[in-house]
C-alpha cells in the first residue's frame, strides 16, 4: 500500500477515489435528475474494471448480469430522457439509450455494493513503522526516567487521596486548555490512542477530567478505571466515552459547569506515564440556552488548575491567529513569563507549511518550552465511512507521518508530531515533578508529625482497621450469644409459654363463665346467681359438663404449635436485639439489621417443622385428658394465684377510675346507669365520656363480685378433688395448660432452640464477614463517627508515611546519580 500524500491546497481535506463505488450505490436510488451522471460514472468504472485482473473481470461479468436485472426494474422510470413514456424512439425501452443508461446505473450500483467489502479491507490501515524513517530529536528518555515518572505520578495520586482539597500537598500535572474548536480533545485522544472523550454539538465537557496514564508493558489489553465510581478494567472505550458523557451531562444546564473533577485512569502498553487534566473549553459567547455567567465560571475552574506548579498545555489551531488564541491568553495570565507553558499547534495540514513553520519557530509569541505541531485527525477516505476507535488513531498517525515527511524541508528545526509531543511531555513532567519533590517532602513531613501527634493523643497509637473492628464486634456478639445460650433453656421457655397460655385460660374463663350476655343489670344478677348455684351443686350437671368440655376444646385447638413457636422465636429475636444494643454494633444500623436477619433466617428455617411437631405431640389432649391427684393439687394452687392476680388488677383499675373522676361523681353515674338512665342526661349533666367511664366502673365492680365468688369456690372443699372438675373449670383448664406447656417446651428446646444456637454464629459469619466486600466493611466501620475518625486518621498517617518513603527514595536516587556524574564532569 502506498502512503505517499500529494501536495494539496491548504484548507482542503483529501478525498479518496475508493469512495466512488459507494457514491454510485447511493446515487442509484436517486430520481431521473442524476441519471446521466450515473451513466457516465458507470462507464468509467466499467472501463477501469476491464483493465483489472482476470478475477476482477469475472466479477464484472457477474455484476453486468445483475445490472441487467436492475435495468428491468429501472426501465419504467424514463431515466435520462425528457419524452413521455410511450411508443417511439424516445421511450425508455430496453433497446433504447435509456435502457443502456439504466443498465449502466444498475451495474454501477451492483459494483459499488459488491466492492464495498473489498474497499473496507483496503481501508484497514496498519501503523507505519516510523522508527526507521523519521529523524527524531535526540531521545534522552531512558527506562530509569520513565520509572521515576511513574513513581512520582503514584505519589501525586497518593497525595490526592490524602487531601484532595489541599493546595500545598500536591505534585504538578499537565493541564490541557484550549477553545472548544482548537482540537484539545483530539490531542488527548492521539496521546492515548483511543477515542474516549465525550463528543457533542453543545458543550459536553462540563467537569475537569483528571486523567492518569499508566504504561503497562506486560499487558495486551487497554483498560480504563473510574476509581470514584468503583468501576475497573473497562475494555470498551465506547462505554468509557458514554460514562464520561453521562457524568458531564449530569451537571444541570442552569450551572453548565462544575469544579468537581472526574477521575479516570487508563492503562496500556502503548501510552506513556503521564498525569493530565482536561479542562472545559473556553468559549467566546454564551449560547441562548447557557447561563450568562458561563464564561466566568469556565475561567474560574481553569484558573485553579493553571496555578503553579502545574504545566500548561496550551492548544491552538493553526488556522486561527495566535493573537486570538484563548489558550495562550489564559496561560499568559497564569504564567506571565511562559516558563511552564507548552504551545501545541493543531491542524497543521490546514495552512501552508511555511505559515506553520513561522508559528512553530516560537518568535512572535515566545514560550520557553516552545511549540509542538501536530495533526490529530486524518482526512476521511470515504463520505460514508468514518474510522473510529483504534482505526482512527492508526489513520491519524499514518497521515501525520506521511504529511510531515513529504514536507520535511519546511519543518526543519521544528518540533512536530504527536510522538514528539509525548516524549516532550514525559521529560517536562519528570523535570517539573522532580523540582517539586524536595519542598513537597518538607510539607509531607510537617503533616505527618501533626497527624502522628493527633493519633497518639486521641487513640493512643492503637492500630485499627475496618476488618479488625468488624471481627472484634462479631466476636463480642458471639460471646454474648453464648452467654445467652447458657441462661436460656427449658425453664425460660416454660416461663414464657406458661404466661401466654395462662392469659389464654383467663380469656376463656371470662368468655364462658365470667361475662354476662348483655349490658342489662338483670343479666349480671342472673350470672352471679348461676355461679353461686354452681358452687352448691353436689353432682355433675350436663349443662356445666358441656360448658367445661367446650372450654377445654377451645384451649387445645387454638393452635398451640404455631402459637408457642412464634412466641419463642419472637422472644429470641427480642433478646438478640438486646444483646446487640449492649455492643458497639448499636451504632451501626445496617449491622443491627444484618444480625436480626441472620437470627430470623435461622429461626424461619425451623419454624414450620417445629410448629408441626408440637401440634402433633399435643394432639392426644384434644380428645381426652387424664388428671392425677398431684396435678390437680398443683393446678388448684396455681388457679387461686391467677384469680387473685386478676382480682388485684381489677381492684387497681377500679381505684384508678375512682381517683380520676371522683368517688361521689362516679357513684352518681353508676346509680344513674343502674336505674336504666331514666333521668334526662342534660339535666343530670353527665357527658358521654363520663357515662362511658360509668359503664366501665360497673363492669369492674361486677367482675370483682364474680372473681370473689370464684376465689371462694376454689378454696372450698368442693375443688379439692378432681371429680368436681365441672365445678372448678379454672383448675381443670390449668391442668390442661400445664400438659400443653410441658409437651411444647420439650420439642421447642430440641427442634428450635438447640438448632438456633448451633447455626446462628455461622450465619453471623456469613452475613457480617464472608459475604461483605472491602468497601462494605469500610462503610460499616465508618458508620460510627468515632471509629470513622480513628480509621481515617490512621489511614492518613499511613499514607503520609508511604508518600514520604517514596519521595525519600527518589531523592536518594537523584543524589546518587548526581554524585556519579560529578567526577566525570571534573575529569572532562
Amino acid at each position: 500500500m502506498s502512503h505517499a500524500v500529494p501536495i494539496h491546497a491548504p484548507g482542503v481535506r483529501l478525498f479518496s477515489f475508493m469512495a466512488i463505488p459507494k457514491v454510485m450505490a447511493k446515487s442509484a436510488r436517486i430520481p431521473a435528475l442524476f441519471g446521466g451522471s450515473m451513466a457516465a460514472a458507470g462507464s468509467y468504472i466499467a472501463y477501469k474494471i476491464e483493465e483489472a485482473s482476470s478475477f476482477t473481470q469475472d466479477k464484472l461479468n457477474q455484476l453486468k448480469e445483475f445490472g441487467s436485472n436492475v435495468s428491468d426494474f429501472l426501465g419504467g422510470f424514463n431515466i435520462g430522457g425528457s419524452g413521455e413514456s410511450g411508443s417511439g424512439s424516445g421511450s425508455g425501452g430496453n433497446g433504447g439509450p435509456d435502457g443502456d443508461s439504466a443498465t449502466a446505473v444498475g451495474t454501477a450500483a451492483a459494483i459499488a455494493g459488491v466492492l464495498d467489502d473489498d474497499e473496507n479491507e483496503q481501508e484497514k490501515e496498519e501503523l507505519i513503522d516510523q522508527e526507521d524513517d523519521e529523524e527524531e530529536e535526540e531521545d534522552t528518555t531512558d527506562d530509569q526516567m520513565l520509572n521515576l515518572t511513574r513513581q512520582m505520578i503514584e505519589i501525586r495520586t497518593l497525595l490526592q487521596e490524602i487531601d484532595r482539597s489541599s493546595d500545598t500537598l500536591k505534585l504538578p500535572s499537565i493541564v490541557v486548555v484550549g477553545s472548544q474548536s482548537s482540537g484539545k480533545s483530539s490531542v488527548l485522544e492521539a496521546i492515548v490512542g483511543q477515542e474516549f472523550l465525550p463528543k457533542g454539538s453543545n458543550m459536553v465537557t462540563r467537569r475537569p477530567i483528571e486523567l492518569t496514564l499508566v504504561n503497562t508493558p506486560n499487558t495486551a489489553a487497554e483498560t480504563a478505571d473510574f476509581p470514584a465510581l468503583k468501576m475497573y478494567n473497562l475494555t470498551d472505550f465506547s462505554e468509557v466515552q458514554k460514562i464520561l458523557f453521562d457524568l458531564n451531562m449530569a451537571v444541570p444546564e442552569t450551572d453548565a459547569i462544575s469544579a468537581d473533577p472526574i477521575q479516570l485512569t487508563i492503562r496500556s502498553p502503548s501510552i506513556p506515564d503521564l498525569s493530565l487534566v482536561d479542562l472545559p473549553g473556553y468559549i467566546q459567547v454564551e449560547a441562548a440556552d447557557q447561563p450568562p455567567v458561563l464564561k466566568q465560571k469556565i475561567r474560574e475552574v481553569c484558573e485553579k488548575y493553571l496555578e503553579s506548579p502545574n504545566v500548561i498545555l496550551a492548544i491552538s489551531s493553526a488556522d486561527v491567529d495566535l493573537a486570538n488564541s484563548a489558550a495562550l491568553r489564559a496561560s499568559k495570565i497564569a504564567d506571565p513569563k511562559g516558563e511552564r507553558t507548552i504551545g501545541v499547534i493543531t491542524k497543521l495540514d490546514l495552512v501552508e507549511p511555511k505559515v506553520a513553520r513561522d508559528i512553530l519557530l516560537n518568535k512572535k509569541y515566545p514560550l520557553k518550552m516552545g511549540y509542538v505541531g501536530v495533526i490529530t485527525k486524518a482526512p476521511s477516505k470515504s463520505l460514508f465511512r468514518k474510522a473510529t476507535g483504534h482505526d482512527a488513531f492508526v489513520a491519524q498517525q499514518n497521515f501525520e507521518y506521511t504529511y510531515l515527511k513529504s514536507n520535511k524541508p519546511e519543518f526543519v528545526d521544528c518540533s512536530v508530531s504527536t510522538r514528539t509531543l509525548k516524549k516532550k511531555l514525559i521529560r517536562v513532567l519528570e523535570r517539573t515533578m522532580s523540582m517539586s519533590l524536595a519542598p513537597t517532602a518538607s510539607l509531607v513531613q510537617q503533616e505527618l508529625d501533626e497527624t502522628a501527634y493527633k493519633f497518639k493523643v486521641e487513640f493512643n497509637d492503637r492500630h485499627l482497621t475496618p476488618k479488625t473492628y468488624l471481627a472484634e464486634n462479631v466476636d463480642a456478639l458471639k460471646l454474648a450469644v453464648k452467654e445467652f445460650n447458657e441462661h436460656f433453656g427449658r425453664a425460660e421457655l416454660r416461663s414464657i409459654l406458661r404466661a401466654e397460655l395462662d392469659q389464654k385460660v383467663l380469656d376463656l374463663l371470662a368468655a364462658r363463665y365470667w361475662n354476662k350476655a348483655t349490658d342489662k343489670q338483670s343479666d349480671t344478677k342472673l350470672l352471679i346467681k348461676n355461679l353461686e348455684e354452681l358452687n352448691q351443686m353436689s353432682k355433675e350437671d350436663p349443662y356445666w359438663s358441656k360448658k367445661i368440655d367446650l372450654a377445654t376444646s377451645s384451649l387445645t385447638k387454638l393452635g398451640v404449635g404455631r402459637l408457642s413457636t412464634s412466641l419463642i422465636a419472637n422472644a429470641i429475636i427480642s433478646e438478640v436485639d438486646n444483646i446487640v444494643d449492649q455492643t458497639q454494633l448499636k451504632n451501626h444500623p445496617l449491622a443491627k439489621e444484618a444480625v436480626r436477619e441472620a437470627a430470623q433466617s435461622v429461626l424461619n428455617s425451623r419454624y414450620a417443622s417445629t410448629a408441626d411437631q408440637v401440634e402433633n405431640c399435643i394432639k392426644p389432649y384434644k380428645y381426652e385428658v387424664d388428671v392425677e391427684d398431684r396435678e390437680w393439687t398443683t393446678s388448684r394452687e396455681h388457679s387461686v394465684h391467677l384469680v387473685k392476680e386478676e382480682l388485684s388488677q381489677v381492684n387497681e383499675a377500679f381505684q384508678a377510675l375512682k381517683s380520676s373522676i371522683g368517688g361521689r361523681k362516679l357513684s352518681q353515674v353508676m346509680t344513674y346507669l343502674e336505674e336504666g338512665g331514666k333521668l334526662n342526661e342534660e339535666t343530670v349533666g353527665f357527658s358521654q365520656v363520663l357515662l362511658n367511664r360509668g359503664k366501665e366502673a360497673l363492669f369492674l365492680r361486677d367482675r370483682q363480685t364474680i372473681l370473689n365468688l370464684r376465689l371462694k369456690a376454689l378454696k372450698s372443699n368442693g375443688c379439692k378433688v378432681k371429680e368436681n372438675k365441672f365445678k372448678c373449670p379454672e383448675v381443670f383448664l390449668n391442668v390442661v395448660n400445664e400438659k400443653l406447656t410441658t409437651t411444647a417446651v420439650l420439642f421447642l428446646n430440641v427442634e428450635l432452640l438447640s438448632d438456633f444456637f448451633y447455626k446462628f454464629p455461622r450465619e453471623l459469619d456469613a452475613k457480617l464477614s464472608q459475604n461483605l466486600t472491602e468497601e462494605q466493611v469500610e462503610n460499616f466501620a465508618k458508620e460510627d463517627p468515632k471509629i470513622k475518625r480513628h480509621i481515617e486518621l490512621q489511614q492518613r498517617k499511613e499514607l503520609l508515611e508511604l508518600v514520604l518513603q517514596k519521595i525519600d527514595g527518589i531523592l536518594a536516587f537523584q543524589r546518587s546519580k548526581t554524585a556519579m556524574t560529578a567526577p566525570r564532569l571534573g575529569r572532562s
